[in-house]
């Protein structure tokens, strides 16, 4: 009896995690995309050198950015603010 209800729960907890998974993966040309404007919006502070930094912002500001892109399907966040602000 006590197997039969442990299945039953594991089966219901199962469709719940897959239910609870619906994410849309991102393409690789949206995320090539999005990396490409996220560099020319966030150019690095030495040329040729990543790790020095931003000349722009912070890197949780390029997060976000790249973040917006790629929700936007590859277009870039000033678009939907500029579409916003009409």
């Amino acid at each position: 009896m006590d197997r039969k209800v442990l299945l039953t729960f594991l089966a219901a907890a199962s469709c719940l995690i897959v239910h609870a998974t619906d994410v849309r993966a991102v393409t690789a040309e949206v995320a090539k995309k999005c990396q490409a404007l996220t560099q020319a919006k966030f150019p690095p502070r030495v040329p040729g050198n990543p790790a020095a930094g931003s000349a722009k912002g912070s890197g949780l500001e390029q997060q976000d950015y790249f973040k917006a892109c790629v929700a936007n399907g590859g277009q870039p966040p000033e678009r939907d603010q500029q579409k916003n602000s009409k």
